[in-house]
């Protein structure tokens, strides 16, 4: 019997997926956000504080900023597979971008809703 060693990271469709649909609702939202920013005649920070105050500008922003820490995740995720070659240290990496990653998350959610 042959035992097959899986070396980096081999997730498949699911993650080549995910990566092309974040990256796909961030292009939106970025369209989205410059269509509303040149629409502004004088971009002020009243105007700019009026266009984030709506419920669905606020959910859209942070739906993106949802895809790109995921996209940021698996991205990163995969550089550490494939070139971090030690367990330990790689786990240890994982934790971190994984931490930070929620806390980002966090951190846009409170800025969102505290205007």
């Amino acid at each position: 019997m042959v035992n097959r060693i899986v070396v980096g990271a081999h997730y498949g469709l699911r993650d080549w997926l995910a990566q092309r649909i974040t990256a796909v609702v961030m292009a939106l939202y970025t369209v989205v956000l410059a269509v509303a920013l040149l629409a502004m005649s004088p971009v002020s920070y009243d105007s700019w504080r009026a266009l984030f105050a709506s419920g669905p500008m606020r959910v859209a922003t942070l739906v993106f900023f949802i895809c790109l820490f995921y996209h940021v995740w698996i991205g990163v995720r995969d550089i550490f597979m494939d070139y971090i070659k030690p367990t330990g240290v790689r786990l240890v990496l994982h934790v971190i971008v994984i931490l930070l990653m929620v806390g980002y998350t966090g951190w846009a959610a409170q800025t969102l809703w505290r205007l």
